[in-house]
């Protein structure tokens, strides 16, 4: 693992997007030892620190390679940001799809824990769908604010059905997954409930050989209900092509998970509602309101009204490219969306807006880190919302 770099502020000019909203640097490609910067995720902190993940890049924007996972800090609400911290890699592989997540319930840990779970491979996503190649599932804990790292847990066979190379035969699931990925973007904890504590983390996979419209693809979850030690696999949604995941609580026990198309044959958000806290799903429907081009998306909650969770969402809603990044809020658990706030929109198709992540501030506000200007930043921003 390399040093942590010393923590350095770094203060930034405002600089004003396409649409009203000023943006920060975050990450900016070509510089601090990587090509490129993509896959943005963030978290608050009890003591109302922000931390920024990425996966950064060495040689390239390519999806595979030698890629790392790092991190600035915010303690200023994201006004200015520390130099660059590496946090997890390996070796000269890839190493990705960070999924972070603040642990507020274990006794253990008064303060809190960090839970950072991200994936690792040592082939290119095409070639591991053909068997050629395997994904494996880590996570890393911080009980100083991400300042320093635990080492990293091997979770690939609690979560992951394959022929895992280190396995013996009760391993060998009769489900042939290949793929793997995190969300990407924060994982979460339920705050109340029935399932007060779980921690869970959306996710997808391919089984079988490729597919055509990646019909291989499907998406799923897991949790832990005991801070880590032990993890346990959520069902499939049985949505071919459903992929790259995020989750939030909802009311009454409930959890909805908002997933990606693959198959790009509707460019509408899927959307998943869990009664048992995402082990198994009660219905998975897409949803109108909400256009995605095939690209990911965030969800988070942002408050409560009138027993109903208020929730956050925030996409590049656009059904034809990836651009349009909007941020939309629900009162009612999701079934509608009764506000909207385009962040980005660009005039020219190389300013585009992709990949995000949601993170509250206030009572008011929430910040979003996106991909901005054609992967070349990852930027944040302030949304007044209320």
């Amino acid at each position: 693992m390399k040093a942590a770099s010393l923590f350095i502020i770094a203060i930034f000019s405002f600089v004003s997007s396409s649409a009203q909203y000023k943006t920060i640097p975050v990450f900016t490609s070509g510089t601090e030892g990587h090509k490129s910067y993509r896959i943005p995720a963030i978290i608050s902190l009890p003591n109302g620190e922000i931390l920024a993940f990425a996966e950064g890049r060495v040689h390239g924007a390519g999806d595979f390679g030698d890629i790392n996972i790092v991190m600035k800090r915010s303690t200023d609400k994201g006004k200015t940001w520390s130099a660059l911290q590496y946090v997890a890699e390996f070796d000269t592989l890839q190493c990705g799809n960070p999924a972070p997540v603040v642990d507020v319930t274990d006794p253990a840990f008064p303060n809190g824990r960090i839970f950072l779970f991200y994936n690792t491979g040592n082939n290119h996503e095409g070639e591991v769908r053909k068997g050629k190649g395997y994904k494996q599932v880590w996570y890393k804990t911080s009980t100083d604010g991400g300042r320093t790292w635990a080492e990293p847990t091997d979770i690939t066979l609690q979560v992951h059905r394959l022929n895992y190379p280190q396995a013996d035969a009760a391993y060998n699931f009769k489900e042939d997954w290949r793929t793997y990925a995190n969300t990407p973007g924060h994982a979460m904890q339920f705050q109340k409930g029935k399932y007060k504590g779980r921690i869970f983390v959306a996710a997808n996979h391919s089984a079988g050989g490729p597919q055509k419209q990646a019909m291989d693809y499907d998406a799923h979850g897991f949790y832990t209900d005991d801070h880590g030690k032990t993890f346990h696999l959520g069902a499939s949604l049985n949505v071919p092509g459903s992929n790259e995941s995020t989750a939030a609580e909802l009311s009454n026990d409930r959890l909805m998970m908002n997933s990606r198309n693959q198959k790009g044959d509707i460019r509408q958000r899927i959307v998943s509602i869990s009664s048992d806290g995402g082990a198994t799903w009660d219905t998975s429907y897409f949803d109108k309101s909400l256009p995605d081009p095939v690209c990911e998306a965030s969800i988070l909650i942002i408050g409560k009204r009138k027993e109903k969770n208020i929730l956050a969402f925030c996409n590049a809603a656009d059904e034809k490219r990836r651009d349009n990044l909007t941020l939309r809020i629900s009162f009612n658990d999701g079934l509608s969306w009764t506000k909207s706030f385009v962040l980005d929109k660009a005039e020219n198709v190389k300013d585009n807006a992709a990949y995000s992540d949601i993170v509250k501030i206030s009572g008011r506000e929430v910040g979003v880190l996106y991909e901005k200007n054609n992967y070349a930043q990852i930027v944040f921003t302030i949304v007044k919302w209320k």
